[in-house]
Parts: C-alpha cells; structure tokens; sequence
C-alpha cells in the first residue's frame, strides 16, 4: 500500500468515517486533491480496507467555458477506467450569485454542497467524500485569524460534518499534506487538471496560499501546515464536549415562545462563557439568524443581558432582550403571515391583490425600463422580476402543498419544495409562511426563497413582471 493510502485508511479509522455506508460518493472536480481521492479510495475498497460501493460526482460549474466542460470529460474518462460509475451536474453559479448576492466562490460552493446532497440522497449515499487536505485546513485558520475568530473557528476544517439528516460530508485526506498529495499521483503517473483560477490572488484564499503561508513557513523551523493541522484537532476535541454540554443545556434551560426562544438567565450564568456562547449561537442559527455577521461583541453583549434590563438589535432584524428571568432571542419585526390553509387567489396583472394577510403588488415594465445591476443583485427576498411572456398566465398564490416541485434558479433540475428547502437549510419558522406563486403550469415563486430558473430575467427578456409581496399586519 502506498504511503498516502495508508494515511488516509488511518485517519479513516481514527475519526470512524464512513461507518456503515454501503454506497458512497466522491466528490471529483479533476483537481489535484480530488484525483487523489478518486484512486486512493478506489484502492483502499479493492484491497476491501474500506467495504462500500463508490459513485464519482463532478459538478460543472460552467465558469470556465470550454476548460470547464473539459474538467467534466476528464472525470468522465478518468472514472470509466476505474470501472466506477460517474454522475455530471450542470449548475449556474453566476446566475445564484446574483439572485443570493453572494461571491462566486460563496455561491459555487453552496450550489455544490446542495447539488453534491441531492445526488447523494438520489443514489441512496449516505456520505459524501470531497478531497480537502491538511493544506486547506491552514489557509482556513489563516483566514478566520485575520478577521478574528473563537475557539470554533480555530477548529479548522473538521473530519466529518453532518449536512442534513441522514447525509454526511467526510474528508478523508485532511490529515494529507498537499506535497504528498501531488507525489502520489506523480509517482504513480497520474493525470489531474490545473484551475487557472486557483492563480488568481484577487481572492483571498488564493492570497493566502500563494504569499500569506509561504512567507509564515519561511520563518518557521517546522512544518506550519502541520502546526496548524494540530492546533485544530485540539480545538476540535475541546468544541465537541463543549458543543456535547451545550446541547444538553440546550434541553434543560431552552424554552420556544412565538417567533424565538428563552433561555434561563440563571442557568447561562452558571456556565461557562465558551458553553454560553455556544448554545447563544445554537439558538440564533436555528431560528434563522444568519451566523457570518454575529461577532465577539454580539455574544458579549447577550451575555450581559443577565446582569441588566435591556434590548441589543442583532443582524438579519433579530433582538435579544432580558424579560423578567429569561434572556429572549427573536426576530424584531411581525413576520409575514402563513396563507390562508386550501385557499388560492389569482393575481391582478397588473395591480395589488389581497390574499390573506398578504398585500401582492404586480407592476408590468419594459425590460429597458429597469436597471439590469437593481435585478442582478436584488436584495429584497419578498421582491421578484419575472420573464411574462414565459408564463402561462393567470397567475395565481396559494399556500405550500405536500408534493409541490420547482425548477430552482441556477440548478440544473426540477426539486421537490420540501427537499430543497431543507438542503438550502431553511428555518422552520419560515417554511410555516412561504407563500407559492404559480401559472397555469408550474410554480415560478417560492416567496421569499427562490424564483423559478424557467421564467429568469435572460438577455432575450422584452416584458418584466415586478411581483413585491408584503405584509398587511405591519
């Protein structure tokens, strides 16, 4: 067995990756840490060290034109030889990258967790397995150090991470630096593809890999890929009891009210501030508080709502205020009704039509009229640009039903609502208001979610429908 394979077999062992799967799937983009994976563990299953069935995935993310589509064929061929079955995805990060406004990268890699889950879940994979390596999980900490981070975010890339229930992520070569990764393949003769992309130091993780990490390692007598990859095993061993602690206080001193949560003021001060931070940060994710804008500061000053009377305003219009002996997490705003249960009503095109608790206001435009950047990166979840004449009017809004399937903006197929809400990892107080908008044919708006890809604003657009849904309780 070579080196490489016996390392990762080990760490396989050590952090019980893949316990019990039958079946699973590797993520393979064609990139150095991704070819490794794909004939490191076809190996390690031939000499049965690993008892599972293997299926290659590639997501094309169709960033790259031509070299993106030969990325696809190249998995292709490089996955028959090993007799291993191979599924292709087509995605449009571009286009989710301006609906979500997010980064390309943010957008590429949340397109392909939730393409990478749908496949597996398809296929009956309960893990998924992607190429990360000790490499990674440095430029991480050096990342999350620059900004400012916790003891959680010193953590690093974990071994494993549960991406919903009954779906995995593994990363059995994270305790691989990148160095035996490429003289793996090169001693063995084996192709890869190089991102031209992965040069490019706009991007701070590129920055980081190319000047930031050389330049630490030639000032540091040992290996600092190594430093770091130990420094966040340690820091995973202490987050795993104090996340074991507080989910257990998480039952005991955790109660949900309308809209949020209440936690004991006396049981948070009778914990530790890293276990109080933790179940904080529990809470606000689980109520749909979005944790990359919550800082040291935001945790402090909740912490200190068990010493004095008052409200803290929180990102996404949270609040967090002390009432009587409970410190309460909530959203700041009356939220948008759920529908009316059975009911539906057809929309006035153009003109404001009342449902429910909803007020739906429908404006007609020339697509000339309307600024193309104001659609690309609209912010406003309960506003929608629409393609009319890509409809099969009426139009009509209704509640969610058992069953109901989309065609999401920028991917490739046609979901089932429910599956797709809990890959995007939507909270449950807003699956309980999603409001569905549809034509005679299919829906085009799950309000405020996502539009349907079939009636997408495209450069042939001549009509927009302008759909702005608001509530009439505010």
């Amino acid at each position: 067995m070579e080196p490489l394979e016996h390392r990762i077999a080990q760490f396989i062992e050590d952090h019980r990756l893949f316990a019990g799967a039958r079946r699973l799937l590797l993520a393979v983009s064609g990139g150095v840490d991704s070819m490794a994976l794909l004939h490191a563990m076809q190996r390690l299953v031939s000499r049965r060290i690993l008892r599972a069935d293997l299926l290659c995935a590639h997501v094309n993310h169709q960033l790259r034109g031509a070299a993106s589509d030969a990325d696809e064929a190249f998995v292709g061929r490089e996955a028959a030889k090993l007799g291993m079955p191979v599924i292709t995805t087509l995605v449009d990060v571009v286009a989710y990258s301006r609906s979500h406004r997010l980064s390309i990268e943010t957008a590429g890699r949340q397109v392909r967790l939730t393409t990478l889950d749908e496949i597996a879940r398809k296929h009956k994979c309960a893990w998924i397995a992607t190429g990360h390596h000790m490499n990674d999980n440095a430029e991480t900490l050096l990342q999350r150090l620059s900004r400012g981070t916790g003891f959680r975010g010193l953590a690093g890339i974990r071994p494993s991470r549960l991406l919903e229930p009954g779906i995995t992520l593994g990363r059995p070569l994270l305790g691989c630096p990148r160095s035996e990764i490429v003289a793996y393949l090169t001693n063995r003769k084996l192709a890869w593809r190089e991102d031209t992309t992965n040069a490019d130091c706009v991007h701070t993780r590129n920055h980081v890999r190319h000047h930031l990490l050389p330049t630490l390692q030639s000032n540091s007598a040992s290996s600092l890929v190594e430093t770091l990859a130990a420094l966040a095993a340690s820091t995973t061993k202490l987050m795993e009891r104090v996340e074991q602690r507080a989910a257990l206080a998480g039952s005991q001193h955790v109660r949900a009210i309308d809209g949020g949560v209440t936690i004991s003021v006396e049981a948070i001060a009778a914990m530790p501030e890293i276990v109080a931070v933790e179940l904080i940060r529990r809470q606000l994710a689980a109520l749909g508080c979005g944790e990359k804008n919550l800082t040291r500061r935001h945790y402090r000053t909740i912490l200190d709502l068990a010493r004095r009377q008052t409200t803290i305003t929180l990102p996404a219009g949270f609040l967090a205020s002390r009432e009587s002996d409970e410190v309460c997490l909530r959203h700041g705003r009356s939220e948008i009704q759920a529908p009316p249960p059975g009911a539906a009503a057809e929309l006035d095109l153009p003109g404001v039509t009342e449902y429910g608790g909803y007020q739906i206001d429908a404006q007609i435009l020339d697509r000339t009229a309307l600024d193309a950047d104001s659609i690309k990166t609209n912010g406003d979840p309960f506003t929608a640009y629409l393609d009319i004449d890509r409809l099969t009017l009426p139009l009509v809004a209704r509640p969610r039903l058992p069953g109901d399937r989309f065609h999401p903006l920028g991917m490739a197929d046609e979901k089932k609502v429910g599956k797709f809400l809990t890959a995007g990892r939507v909270p449950e107080r807003l699956r309980r208001r999603l409001l569905i908008l549809e034509d005679a044919e299919r829906i085009v708006w799950v309000c405020p979610v996502r539009i349907s890809e079939r009636v997408k604003i495209t450069d042939h657009t001549r009509r927009v429908l302008v759909l702005r849904v608001a509530d009439t309780a505010t």
